[in-house]
């Protein structure tokens, strides 16, 4: 069964988190810097077969647009365009870096760890985005 992937777009970093094979869990993937993002999906999808792409979608907490909002919208037609054999969804992302944090604290991370944002929080984040559309569907 094909993997999906998440993305939780960044301005200067982003997330990345897959599911395992049967497409139940969530995994933590990568944060890479965003100008990479096109070539790394790339990449990941020459070796790794992925059936959709999942978005974070920005949204205030009163459904009015974000800074981001036009950002992920410019990217997921850019996905689509690049990738169209691959099915691409926006997922409603409100709270999930307030919830990674809160995850990195239960596991029982450091708080040095916690502020290297740029490797953990994006990519737990996108996980959290992943799962939230695996248990919608």
């Amino acid at each position: 069964m094909p993997r999906i992937i998440a993305i939780d777009l960044g301005t200067k970093r982003t997330g990345l988190a897959v599911t395992d094979p049967m497409q139940m869990l969530a995994n933590p993937l990568e944060t890479i810097e965003t100008y990479r993002l096109m070539d790394f999906l790339k990449n990941y999808f020459q070796k790794e077969e992925v059936s959709t792409i999942v978005l974070g979608y920005p949204t205030k907490l009163n459904g009015t647009e974000t800074e981001m909002t036009p950002k992920v919208l410019a990217l997921k037609e850019k996905l689509e365009k690049a990738f169209p054999n691959l099915k691409t969804e926006l997922v409603d992302e409100r709270f999930t870096s307030k919830m990674a944090m809160q995850s990195m604290i239960t596991m029982g991370s450091k708080k040095k760890d916690r502020r290297e944002k740029a490797g953990n929080l994006d990519k737990v984040s996108a996980a959290i985005i992943l799962q939230s559309y695996l248990e919608r569907k």
